[in-house]
């Protein structure tokens, strides 16, 4: 049976299941006071942007409309009132639900969340700024990233439905960057441009004929196949049963199931010596109460002369230290228990641990590029996507998930980085 999708402009007045989605299906309680100082700081803090922002009613703009405003980025809000409702209580989640309950769209959202991204700082007034403890929320104690914890943390996105991303991710089911050869990414070289990736991150970790390799973090077995096929014996490891199962699967069709082990295993209790241990955009859900802990895990696996070689997400360290306090819109739909961390932040617990840095490199232009294919075939798979039980509303989050994603990376408030942490000095490497 074919499910028909709803068209974007049609999906904010569809109905969300309250069951499903408590906290977007109504706005939380709120004064008119609350809400009305709400409406003025947003106001304020949009009117000052490069950015358009009309009622869908057909009613006058919300705000004072910038000049030459047709050439900018337009955010149509279905429902003032609740859409500052939210943001009142809730700040960004707020702003993110509402976006989920279809009270707002943007006819460029990655334009209008760049715009967003890149005066993050600005939105709300210094004075205000020095309240913010006061009323943003903290993390919940349940996705703190013990054991137990990280289980389920990774269960709740990387269990959602293996079927799901193979909807959207290119032929190597890679999740994470890729390293293009050239911009605009196409379709037709995506998968090239993630075998790049991994290459580069083989190289770095000098894996080859018989290196004991040890990755955390399986993703669908991609980077394993790819190791194995230079010669190297892996073991690698990940929390998500559903990943597990599939990487197996390709593991055993490509004809390296002698070379592969796959385990159901947290890195802290991983055992053995390995010439090389990988590990790509794995240190986002860590946490920072267990970075001093996982590096310390890398340091104890890596056999004397051995490499480590990292693919990190990375944000600038100020924002990190406030985004580690506070309970996001991300950590409570997309990544529970999740924190980008910063360069300085990987320096110092890598060093605490006794791993120096010998090479740092970024490429967050790449990402935007990798997010961006991922985005619009998620959309060209919409009805796909309903067919495997997801609702309008899920497909809304993960709308705004990929981007406000991309988003990030093309204001360059978010970075990817490929790092090699060696516990001994390599001739000749400068970082």
């Amino acid at each position: 049976m074919t499910v028909s999708y709803i068209p974007a402009h049609e999906r904010a007045l569809a109905p969300v299941d309250p069951a499903r989605w408590p906290d977007v299906a109504r706005p939380p309680r709120a004064s008119g006071l609350r809400t009305a100082l709400a409406e003025r700081i947003i106001g304020r803090a949009l009117a000052r942007l490069p950015l358009r922002v009309r009622r869908g009613s057909g009613e006058p703009p919300a705000y004072r409309v910038p000049r030459q405003a047709e050439a900018l980025p337009t955010l149509t809000l279905h429902d003032p009132e609740a859409f500052h409702r939210r943001i009142g209580v809730d700040g960004l989640i707020g702003f993110g639900e509402s976006y989920m309950a279809g009270e707002w769209d943007s006819d460029d959202l990655v334009g209008a969340l760049t715009v967003l991204a890149r005066h993050v700082d600005d939105l709300v007034p210094a004075p205000l700024r020095r309240l913010r403890d006061a009323w943003v929320r903290r993390r919940p104690e349940q996705q703190r990233n013990t054991p137990e914890g990280a289980r389920e943390n990774i269960h709740r996105h990387y269990d959602l439905s293996n079927e799901l991303f193979t909807l959207f991710l290119d032929r190597s089911m890679s999740y994470s960057s890729a390293v293009f050869a050239a911009f605009p990414a196409s379709p037709a070289t995506f998968t090239a441009a993630q075998h790049r990736k991994i290459d580069r991150l083989l190289d770095l970790a000098d894996v080859g004929p018989g290196t004991r390799l040890l990755e955390i973090g399986t993703g669908w077995g991609e980077l394993a196949i790819r190791a194995a096929s230079r010669g190297a014996q892996v073991v690698t490891v990940t929390l998500s049963a559903e990943q597990r199962d599939l990487a197996r699967a390709r593991i055993t069709a490509a004809g390296l199931g002698d070379r592969v082990t796959v385990e159901l295993r947290d890195y802290r209790h991983v055992e053995g010596s390995f010439d090389a241990v990988v590990s790509v955009e794995m240190i986002e859900a860590v946490g920072a109460e267990y970075w001093a802990t996982y590096f310390a895990a890398l340091r104890r696996l890596l056999a004397p002369g051995g490499r480590v070689a990292l693919q990190a997400i990375t944000m600038p360290h100020e924002r990190m230290l406030v985004t580690a306090r506070t309970h996001t819109w991300i950590s409570k739909y997309i990544f529970p228990g999740g924190l980008i961390p910063s360069r300085e932040a990987i320096a110092r617990a890598s060093a605490a641990a006794g791993l120096g840095t010998v090479a740092d490199d970024g490429f967050g232009d790449h990402y935007a590029e990798t997010l961006r294919l991922w985005r619009e075939e998620f959309d060209r798979q919409a009805d796909s996507v309903a067919a495997l039980g997801f609702d309008r509303t899920f497909h809304r989050m993960w709308e705004l998930y990929l981007a406000y994603s991309e988003a990030g990376f093309r204001s360059h408030y978010l970075d990817v980085r490929q790092l090699l942490l060696t516990a001994d000095p390599v001739p000749g490497a400068t970082p």
